[in-house]
C-alpha cells in the first residue's frame, strides 16, 4: 500500500481533555493552552463545548474562551501564518445559536451508535438525536457555520457490548443526508482492535468514496495508535487527539484519557508521514500544563 504524505491531526484537548478535570480551570488558562497548541503547529483544535453548564460544568466559560482564541488568531492570521480550524462541540438549537454568536468557524455534533450510551450521554433516543441534526443542519447551514459528524461508541459500547456496524452505518447515512462531508468514528469507550477499525473504515469508503472520515479514539487498552495505523492503512487522513492523554468521556464511569497527541506525532513522523506538528514545542506545551495540572501528563521519552 502506499502511506499518506501527511496526516491532519485535530486537537481536542482543551474540549474533550479538559472536560473531565475535577477542578475547574480559569478561561485564561485555557486560551493560553490553545495558543501553546497552535504555536506547536496544530492545523485544527477543539476548544470548547456549547452544551449546558449543568452538564459540563468546566466548559461552561465557552463564549470567553471563544472571543479570547478569536483574538489571538487574528494577530497569527495577521502575520501571514498558515490557516487554523477552531471548532466546538454543540448538542442542539440553542447550542448553534451561542457557536455562531462566539464566531466559531466549525461544530460537531455527537450521535451515539447505541441507545443505552445516548440515553446516558445525552439524554435522548437515536431518532430523537437524528431529529436534532436534521435542524442544527438546517440552523448552521443558515448561518454560514461548517457542521462536522460523530459517532459516538461506533466500536463498541460499555453498557452492551458489541455495536453493529449496521448502526453505525444508520448515523453515517443521516449525517450524509443532513449534508455532512466529515464523520470522526469515535472510540468513546477505548474497545476497538485493529482489525475492527480496519474493516469498518475500509467498508465506509467503499461505500461512501467521496466522504472524509476521521478517528477519535481512547487508549483503554492501550490499543489506540495500534488502532491509528490500521485506521490510515483503510484510508483514513484525519486523527484526534488530547494533549497528554488527557479526557474521557464524563459519561462512562473509568473511561481512560484520548490517544496521546505527543504519541501521534512521534508515531506518524517516524513512519515518514507529516503532521505539520513541532514535538519540541509541543513537549513545552505538555510540561506547561502539566504545571496548571499538577500531574504528569503523557509524552513520549525522547530518544
Amino acid at each position: 500500500m502506499q502511506w499518506p504524505e501527511e496526516i491532519l491531526i485535530r486537537e481536542v484537548g482543551p474540549r474533550d481533555g479538559l472536560q473531565n478535570e475535577a477542578r475547574l480551570i480559569p478561561a485564561e488558562q485555557k486560551i493560553v493552552f490553545i495558543e501553546k497548541l497552535v504555536q506547536a503547529g496544530l492545523k485544527a483544535v477543539e476548544i470548547t463545548s456549547f452544551v449546558h453548564p449543568r452538564a459540563v460544568p468546566q466548559l461552561a466559560d465557552a463564549e470567553e474562551v471563544a472571543a479570547g482564541v478569536r483574538r489571538f488568531l487574528e494577530g497569527v492570521r495577521g502575520s501571514g501564518a498558515r490557516q487554523v480550524v477552531i471548532s466546538a462541540l454543540v448538542g442542539n438549537r440553542r447550542g448553534v445559536e451561542r457557536a455562531l454568536a462566539a464566531g466559531v468557524e466549525q461544530v460537531v455534533m455527537v450521535i451515539s451508535a447505541s441507545e443505552e450510551h445516548s440515553r446516558a450521554n445525552m439524554n435522548m433516543t437515536i431518532a430523537q438525536s437524528l431529529e436534532q441534526l436534521r435542524e442544527i443542519a438546517a440552523l448552521a447551514a443558515g448561518g454560514g457555520l461548517a457542521l462536522r459528524g460523530a459517532v459516538a461508541v461506533a466500536f463498541g459500547c460499555p453498557y452492551r457490548g458489541k455495536v453493529p456496524p449496521e448502526q453505525v452505518l444508520r448515523i453515517v447515512e443521516a449525517m450524509l443526508q443532513a449534508g455532512i462531508g466529515e464523520i470522526t468514528l469515535a472510540d468513546t469507550a477505548g474497545l476497538a482492535n485493529p482489525r475492527q477499525v480496519y474493516e469498518l473504515v475500509a467498508g465506509l469508503y467503499r461505500r461512501y468514496p467521496g466522504t472524509a472520515f476521521a478517528l477519535h479514539l481512547h487508549d483503554t487498552r492501550g490499543l489506540a495508535l495500534a488502532n491509528i495505523v490500521t485506521g490510515i492503512q483503510a484510508g483514513v487522513k484525519i486523527v484526534e487527539s488530547s494533549t497528554g492523554g488527557l479526557g474521557g468521556c464524563p459519561f462512562i464511569p473509568g473511561a481512560t484519557g484520548n490517544v496521546a497527541t505527543g504519541e501521534v506525532v512521534y508515531l506518524l513522523h517516524e513512519m515518514g508521514i507529516k503532521t505539520g506538528v513541532d514535538p519540541e514545542k509541543l513537549q513545552e506545551c505538555v510540561r506547561w500544563l502539566e504545571e496548571v495540572l499538577g500531574r504528569k501528563l503523557v509524552f513520549p521519552v525522547p530518544v
